[in-house]
């Protein structure tokens, strides 16, 4: 039997109670009170029209079946509606007039055909199939609209990581490319301070390599990164590029986006003076409301470097992702800060951009 014509568990409990009171009423207006009165009526009338409610009913319900299969969508209800009603009345109708074609042609329990018998039972049987029809199309519309809703969460959600990834694989280019240029002016410079750097820049590398595997990172672990990462810019500049870190110890364990800070100490490098005449400090602290805020003193270049806007952009972008507010960028005349919120976790695994605590 295919699978479209079988009968789920809710409409067997339907007609489990309708079909048995629909048989018995029928034979009390076939034939009255009699009907309490013989029992040959209960042994094979009843029975009789109890069986042929249940053939008509099957047929029913593969005909509701099947024109889900053939008009699925929620946009399609009315038209299924109507055709699965008409369809319901015609059925129902036929099947009455045949019982009462037979039980007179036959004169079967002594029956002779009234036009007047057939009026009530007619509008009753439809009126209680229409009934349980209604009850088994509201069960099934609220199943193809969670259906729908959960499709589209998953849409959504195959969206944002697809987006997540897109912003993460742009780091990589990007970060490689400007230590590619630190080590190559090094080369020229100092051999010996090349090889370190090198080593330095193997060290940072594996581990963004690593880290970027996830879209989040706990702080403790991007402040260990930094401070790697900050070497490779000591290689180069010297004292004249300083990092300050104050951070509560409460907030190591809580969560922010992979390479954050190494994005923002770069955008820093790259958009101010570093000389030791005029040193660039970058602090990184914590503030109240679970926030880590990246400062810098602001002493632009005269003339600005080639910008594709990625870093900042890109932090941001996350965070909206996450849906987590708080994210700013705060500018005077002597300081330029970005504060990231700092996300806390249940979990005790590493975790992902998509953790079930993270996204609303």
């Amino acid at each position: 039997m295919k699978a479209w014509m079988k009968p789920i568990r809710s409409e067997w409990i339907t007609v489990f109670a309708l079909i048995p009171v629909i048989s018995v009423m029928l034979n009390h207006l076939l034939f009255g009170d009699r009907l309490w009165r013989d029992a040959e009526l209960w042994l094979y009338s009843v029975p009789s029209l109890l069986v042929a409610g249940l053939a008509s009913w099957y047929v029913c319900v593969a005909i509701m079946h099947w024109l889900r299969i053939r008009y699925p969508e929620m946009a399609q209800t009315a038209k299924r509606l109507l055709l699965l009603a008409l369809s319901y009345i015609l059925l129902t109708s036929l099947t009455f007039i045949g019982i009462f074609y037979i039980y007179h042609r036959f004169h079967l329990f002594g029956y002779t055909f009234h036009t007047s018998h057939i009026r009530v039972p007619v509008f009753i049987s439809v009126s209680m199939t229409l009934i349980a029809t209604a009850f088994w199309e509201a069960e099934y519309v609220l199943a193809r609209w969670k259906e729908s809703l959960a499709e589209k969460e998953l849409l959504q959600q195959q969206s944002i990581f697809q987006e997540f990834e897109s912003l993460k694989n742009q780091v990589n280019p990007h970060f490689l490319f400007n230590c590619f240029n630190t080590l190559s002016s090094l080369i020229s410079e100092d051999a010996r301070q090349a090889d370190a750097f090198l080593n330095e820049l193997s060290k940072v590398y594996r581990y963004l390599l690593r880290s970027n595997e996830d879209g989040l990172s706990t702080l403790e672990n991007e402040l260990k990164f930094i401070r790697s990462y900050f070497e490779l810019l000591r290689h180069r500049y010297g004292d004249a590029v300083q990092l300050q870190i104050e951070v509560d110890k409460k907030y190591m364990t809580y969560l922010l986006p992979s390479l954050s800070l190494q994005l923002l100490v770069e955008n820093a490098v790259k958009h101010n003076i570093v000389s030791r005449q005029q040193p660039l400090v970058v602090d990184i602290f914590t503030t109240a409301g679970n926030k880590l805020a990246v400062n810098n003193n602001l002493q632009l270049k005269l003339i600005k470097a080639p910008s594709n806007k990625i870093g900042i952009r890109n932090i941001q972008e996350k965070y909206q992702l996450l849906k987590q507010d708080g994210f700013q960028v705060l500018e005077d005349a002597r300081n330029f800060t970005v504060v990231l919120p700092l996300i806390w976790s249940h979990s005790d695994n590493r975790p992902t951009c998509f953790d079930k605590h993270l996204i609303p």
